[in-house]
């Protein structure tokens, strides 16, 4: 078997749409059971390790090009008690398991999935100053909570993955 860290990036299916929900910029690094593997080189099969579910298969990989009037949000290294481990570009929309004291000051409760622009801060968490020309998302049976960048982010919806399972 091939080193997957050498690989070259996987050819990914894609596709454009406004659909945008939940996806992952091309560097990303993305915890499976083969190990820490950047998002482009994750493919249909490989074994993602998730918090609501364990090890998942991914059902498809679509890399989503980015419309050009879309603000996304930056997170930047530590902004969210030491996560994430590196800068990173999230859609605003993308949902964000948190588990500190903003989870119990916007929602009452430990933890809670917040879409990332009600994060901003205006400091550590602002609008994006560029996006990137793709993003990534990650499809299973069921929508799953990944560990991305040392954050932990819900994947996409099964239902929004054209040609589901197809690379």
């Amino acid at each position: 078997m091939m080193d997957r860290n050498l690989r070259p990036e996987a050819d990914l299916y894609t596709h454009s749409d406004t659909k945008l929900d939940a996806a992952l910029p091309t560097g990303a690094i993305v915890l499976t059971l083969d190990g820490a593997l950047p998002v482009e080189h994750l493919v249909p099969g490989d074994r993602v390790i998730t918090r609501d579910g364990g090890a998942q298969s991914l059902r498809a990989v679509v890399r989503r090009k980015v419309p050009a009037n879309l603000r996304m949000v930056q997170i930047r290294c530590d902004a969210l008690g030491g996560k994430p481990e590196t800068d990173i570009v999230l859609l605003p929309h993308q949902p964000v398991l948190i588990r500190d004291w903003r989870a119990k000051l916007l929602y009452g409760e430990p933890q809670a999935t917040i879409a990332a622009e009600r994060l901003i801060d205006g400091e550590h968490i602002t609008w994006a100053s560029k996006n990137p020309a793709y993003m990534i998302s990650l499809h299973f049976n069921q929508m799953r909570i990944v560990y991305a960048a040392g954050l932990e982010l819900q994947s996409a919806a099964p239902d929004n993955a054209p040609g589901f399972g197809t690379v």
